[in-house]
């Protein structure tokens, strides 16, 4: 199978391409790399470095599947400037559907986001729960949807709503909540939490790979899933991290991040995809990669501090 993968030197693409590699497929990855690039050289692999708005007919020539990863990826990086978020998140992905009906692919994946939920206290968050986003980065998500799903007469489209997802790439994001407690708990010894009681819906990087991989083989299908198996509290990951770290502390601060929600995945439950991996083995493969020096500070690794470091400071984006 022939693939593109938009953001393919991404956190979730720096892993995701290496297995479709290995499983025989042939990939295009587009990305501005803005963030590095941790992709492998390989017979089957194309990397282009390119801003996924520059994205052409002739990049799209023969490929059978799109895996839609690029976007401005969450709520701080997305304040920063709403004019960009829109553009790469909205008009950048209407513009890659175009193109792909012209060129007539099979198969649409498409990155949502859980966060579309919006602040709920509802237990079973599934598919059919209202979509309440606050925040540009989950608007434009929400719309994202909608413009994937307005073109599924036209191709298969598949909407996956992931939790946070945790674990290690060599993209690395030191921004996402079990990461980046526990990267704190091993750097500085202390687990800062804002809050304490939001519920956040996490899974597992491994997960999130083979959610893809899962799809890529169903045919005649379209569809949207939830993709999170554990729903826990900030304080919940935080205890578990200093169960780990004994030494460590856990320091509670007044600033609350208000995003509090849940992920019921049964949908793709039943039509057989099975989790594998959990929020403690992310939190013992964390430690593991630490101790053995895969794990270092990178500015990079706190995506809208380095995006404000680029767009401001450097008056330059893409």
């Amino acid at each position: 199978m022939r693939i593109l993968v938009t953001g393919g030197c991404g956190y979730i693409g720096s892993v995701l391409i290496p297995r479709l590699l290995d499983n025989k497929h042939k990939v295009l990855s587009v990305d501005n790399q803005l963030f590095g690039n941790f992709l492998p050289k390989h017979k089957n692999l194309k990397n282009i470095k390119m801003n996924i708005g520059n994205i052409k007919a002739t990049n799209i020539k023969n490929v059978d599947t799109v895996i839609h990863l690029a976007s401005i990826s969450n709520d701080p990086s997305a304040l920063i400037s709403s004019k960009i978020t829109w553009e790469t998140n909205v008009l950048y992905t209407l513009k890659l559907l175009n193109l792909c009906k012209e060129k007539r692919i099979k198969k649409f994946i498409f990155a949502s986001s859980g966060s579309v939920y919006g602040v709920s206290k509802k237990r079973k968050v599934d598919e059919n729960s209202n979509l309440v986003p606050i925040s540009d980065y989950n608007k434009t998500k929400m719309i994202g949807e909608k413009l994937v799903q307005s073109y599924k007469k036209f191709f298969d489209t598949i909407i996956l709503r992931p939790g946070t997802v945790c674990g290690f790439s060599k993209s690395l994001r030191l921004d996402l909540t079990v990461n980046a407690m526990t990267y704190g708990a091993l750097k500085n010894k202390v687990i800062n939490v804002n809050g304490g009681n939001q519920i956040r819906p996490h899974v597992h990087m491994e997960d999130m790979i083979n959610a893809y991989l899962f799809f890529l083989k169903r045919k005649n299908m379209s569809g949207i899933y939830n993709v999170g198996f554990e729903n826990r509290s900030i304080i919940k990951i935080a205890k578990m991290i200093k169960k780990r770290l004994p030494y460590v502390s856990v320091k509670k601060n007044k600033s609350i991040d208000l995003r509090s929600y849940r992920l019921y995945s049964k949908k793709i439950l039943k039509i057989g995809f099975k989790p594998i991996k959990s929020t403690q083995f992310a939190i013992d493969e964390f430690i593991e990669n630490y101790r053995f020096k895969k794990i270092a500070y990178s500015q990079k690794s706190f995506r809208a501090n380095y995006l404000k470091k680029i767009i401001f400071l450097n008056n330059e984006f893409f």
